[in-house]
């Protein structure tokens, strides 16, 4: 009696392990996107994380175990390349066989180009609305603004070449023109994965289609409830009476219907010269910035430096939600803490 007890658990578990097998293995470039498809594979699966917490999407070296999630993903989904320049080779090389979707150049998507300027004169949440229709940014569209871009960008070094100027845009492969790549901080764009992510798994795993068309529809349903409450929590929020460390921020701003003065750095690869730092101070002293959002992995002093005398508040927030728990739930917790953050500024 033992004997045939042991024989049909052992049986029983070889069946779960032949489901479990079936269940695709997929691979996701930074937390953001980790935790949305973690939602949608809720109670199925859990999804691999290329880019860990803390590391750098712009020029991050992976680890083998980070290699080998790739070479035995059926599914990548990823921002694209204009974030993580260093994942698109490993992409093609790693994972020839897998199903890639790059999530930045999804039809229907927000899409916006970088702003310019310490102060953000080329490029204001305006002229995007105005300018892209309802920003919505096919695959085409951005291959085509990528292409200018990459003209423009090759005339603007040559001349600055000639003219003997360093490129504070210039770092890592990673620069400012083009679309900006921080797309996952529209809602809208979450929202929007979320059913990408279901169609996508439910193409390699009929079987569980119901489960990860479910998860996404209260996935969905989660950032909505999130939104409300970011909403009515920066009502004191004033446009121009705060300043980014960097600009990573747009995306939450027009989703929120918020607008920085302008950003200390122009990335999060590059310091920002003394010049530059000159201007920002010009702006939190001529628009009465109250507010500066610092960034964990970056020097207080240079925040400091820029704040000298304003008697602006620092607050200090992550676009990336580093130290928030991986997992279905991270999206929504990152909205909060960015919401939660710019509230208590004021």
């Amino acid at each position: 009696m033992l004997k045939t007890s042991l024989t049909s658990v052992a049986a029983l578990l070889g069946f779960a392990g032949l489901s479990l097998a079936d269940v695709p293995k997929v691979a996701t470039d930074i937390a953001p996107v980790h935790g949305l498809v973690a939602r949608v594979m809720q109670g199925v699966g859990e999804p691999s994380l290329v880019v860990p917490a803390g590391a750098s999407p712009h020029d991050h070296s992976m680890r083998p175990s980070e290699a080998l999630a790739l070479s035995q993903a059926d599914l990548v989904f990823w921002v694209g390349e204009a974030l993580t320049p260093w994942l698109e080779g490993a992409v093609e090389e790693l994972a020839r066989d897998a199903q890639v979707v790059e999530l930045m150049t999804l039809e229907g998507g927000l899409a916006l180009p970088f702003r310019q300027g310490v102060g953000f004169e080329a490029h204001d949440h305006g002229d995007s609305h105005d300018e892209h229709d309802d920003h919505g940014h096919t695959a085409e569209a951005h291959e085509e603004h990528e292409e200018h871009a990459e003209s423009d960008h090759a005339h603007d070094h040559e001349h600055d070449h000639e003219e003997g100027h360093a490129h504070e845009e210039d770092h890592h492969g990673h620069d400012h023109d083009g679309l900006d790549p921080h797309v996952w901080l529209a809602p809208e764009n979450a929202k929007l994965w979320l059913d990408v992510i279901a169609a996508e798994l439910a193409a390699l795993d009929a079987e569980n289609a119901a489960t990860y068309a479910a998860n996404a529809a209260t996935g969905k349903v989660e950032i909505q409830q999130v939104q409300a409450e970011i909403k009515a929590s920066l009502g004191a929020v004033r446009d121009g009476g705060f300043v980014v460390f960097h600009d990573a921020y747009q995306y939450f701003e027009h989703s929120f219907d918020i607008h920085a003065a302008g950003a200390i750095a122009l990335s999060d690869a590059s310091d920002p010269s003394p010049a530059r730092i000159a201007e920002i101070q010009q702006v939190v002293a001529q628009k009465q910035v109250s507010c500066v959002f610092s960034e964990p992995q970056f020097n207080p002093d240079l925040v400091a430096t820029v704040l000298d005398g304003s008697g602006a508040k620092t607050v200090v927030i992550d676009p990336l939600g580093t130290g928030l728990e991986h997992g279905a739930g991270f999206y929504p917790a990152l909205l909060k803490e960015l919401g939660a953050a710019m509230a208590d500024c004021y």
